[in-house]
């Protein structure tokens, strides 16, 4: 399925949540051994613990139109997971909620994640290559906008996270280790390419 087809299509918010949140649970041990090298160390458990959060609204949050929904999942980002992580992610959330119509396009959604991800650099004052969530984000949103399939920006997602292992953090914990900081994939960017990889395979799904 083509990420328009997906977009055009009614969000099944209950499949969404569910199948992101397994997905981080699934990890959890990896993005902590990715933040054990560079970072606190809590990065999976933090993430985990969030998103665990949201999947225990599930039911409130599939009542509400998807703007709303997306709104109220970053708000609980927020609330839950810790350290600079739930600030970020909620943001996108947030913003997400606000730039996105209850019916949302293609066109739609990569406009509103054009804006969602411009709002979430400025709220961790960074930019692409500075091995954050960024280096993720933003090949994600250039391929949506190329038309690829949800397959297509999953997999440009991966090798975007991948790809943050030779860089140097500029931004964050990691950034206190300077040269020492390369080899590592960073956690924030591992962790939004499993974020990116279960919505899509979801809306490949057909859900």
């Amino acid at each position: 399925m083509t990420m328009e087809a997906a977009a055009m299509t009614k969000f099944d918010l209950t499949a969404l949540i569910t199948d992101v949140a397994d997905m981080i649970a699934a990890h959890a041990d990896e993005l902590t051994t990715l933040d054990q090298a560079i970072g606190d160390g809590d990065h999976g458990l933090n993430m985990k613990r969030g998103f665990e959060a949201v999947r225990a609204e599930t039911a409130a949050l599939a009542e509400k139109p998807l703007p709303e929904a997306l709104k109220a999942i970053g708000t609980k980002l927020v609330m839950t997971v810790g350290g600079a992580s739930g600030p970020l992610f909620g943001t996108l959330f947030m913003s997400l909620g606000k730039e996105l119509p209850a019916d949302p396009g293609r066109a739609d959604l990569a406009a509103a994640l054009a804006k969602s991800i411009d709002a979430v650099a400025a709220r961790g004052k960074s930019q692409a290559g500075q091995k954050t969530m960024l280096d993720v984000l933003y090949p994600v949103q250039a391929a949506v906008s190329a038309g690829k399939s949800a397959r297509e920006v999953a997999d440009a997602a991966d090798q975007a996270a991948e790809a943050t292992k030779p860089m140097k953090a500029i931004r964050g914990r990691a950034s206190f280790l300077g040269d020492r900081s390369i080899g590592h994939i960073d956690p924030g960017a591992r962790s939004t390419a499993l974020i990116v990889r279960a919505v899509a395979e979801t809306l490949e799904s057909g859900a």
